[in-house]
């Protein structure tokens, strides 16, 4: 079996940490992301260019979400993680529970370029994205046009692909049940329609394959597992890219926004607050937005994009017009509880 070149880093540094070094003497940057095409991309345009710059090793490490790694490693002192892609509401509920260093980003260099709505407590902006329906336009001449063709099982027989959360999932069953993208926010912070959002997965239940990790939606639907799917508009984008003919269909896409953070008590904090500094400057966000098409935060970045590939963004005006913009502080406050019930829905 042929070891995956990080993982003989990773090894590497496991073996001088043994030797008797301090943690920070012993572990080089370690920058955690989603893994899949977006790593590819940020590898591309962040990893390799700064490891050669400064001459330094950048070691990658890849999370599905969710919190309880970055707890562990914070409660018991011991944090082998610098830098973090976050998910919007992730990343405010890690910086209120002092998981994440309490940075002031609008500070520091090239904030003056950065879209003043993208920075949060402890937290930059790294990239916009899209929840977005896609399908193999070669297997299926007249695809669905929108989430209320996706529950169409008649018209299109075969599994559909969702991501396994209730969040991304529950807005989709309720624009398929014809909430307009607008209120579909309004809809779902009432028990009314939380219950709708249920009933009409349970129309769908018996057809979904659930996703966990990005990659899997462009797997399936190459592999003909699914006729359709939910999947992040980037990469789908790099499937294109590679030869698929996969369409991708922006009416009720749910647009957000990820952001770089960093870990509460990293030995590295110095080395990787310059790190972040590096992810903010134009060059950098200009080569990533080419690499994989998800908006970027720095505006004099998105300035020099070439029209084509703008339109190809999810922050395309085009492509918001129909949009559901992804609400944290729903999510934050409702997440736990529907979670739990998501959870106890899918495993009945």
């Amino acid at each position: 079996m042929i070891m995956h070149k990080y993982m003989k880093t990773l090894l590497a540094a496991g073996v001088v940490a043994a030797a008797g070094l301090s943690a920070a003497e012993a572990r080089d940057l370690t920058v955690v992301g989603f893994g899949g095409a977006v790593q590819d991309a940020f590898r591309e345009a962040y990893f390799t260019p700064y490891a050669k710059e400064k001459g330094i090793t950048v070691l990658e490490d890849t999370t599905n979400g969710g919190l309880a790694k970055q707890k562990a490693m914070v409660e018991a002192g011991n944090v082998t993680w610098d830098v973090m892609q976050m998910e919007d509401d992730e990343v405010t509920m890690a910086c209120e529970q002092g998981l994440l260093e309490d940075m002031d980003w609008s500070t520091r260099a090239h904030a003056d370029e950065i879209d003043p709505s993208q920075f949060k407590d402890c937290a930059v902006g790294a990239l916009s994205w899209a929840n977005i329906l896609t399908y193999d336009a070669g297997k299926l001449t007249d695809g669905p046009k929108n989430w209320a063709d996706f529950w169409n099982v008649e018209k299109w027989p075969g599994k559909r692909g969702l991501r396994k959360t209730a969040k991304l999932t529950m807005e989709v069953a309720l624009m398929a049940d014809g909430v307009a993208p607008a209120d579909v926010y309004k809809v779902i912070a009432t028990k009314e329609g939380q219950d709708r959002a249920f009933a009409k997965l349970d129309e769908l239940k018996p057809h979904i394959q659930w996703w966990e990790s990005g990659a899997q939606p462009q797997e399936w639907l190459s592999s003909g597992d699914v006729v359709m799917t939910s999947a992040y508009n980037g990469r789908v984008d790099t499937a294109q890219k590679e030869g698929k003919n996969f369409s991708i269909i922006w009416d009720g896409q749910i647009n957000s926004v990820e952001f770089w953070a960093v870990m509460k008590g990293t030995p590295n904090l110095d080395q990787s607050i310059a790190f972040v500094e590096f992810l903010m400057s134009k060059d950098p966000q200009v080569t990533f937005a080419n690499a994989i098409a998800y908006g970027v935060s720095n505006v004099k970045a998105m300035e020099a994009l070439p029209a084509d590939r703008l339109a190809k963004l999810p922050s395309a005006p085009d492509n918001l017009k129909n949009a559901v913009r992804f609400n944290s502080e729903f999510w934050i406050d409702h997440g736990e509880e529907l979670a739990e019930r998501f959870a106890s829905w899918v495993a009945q």
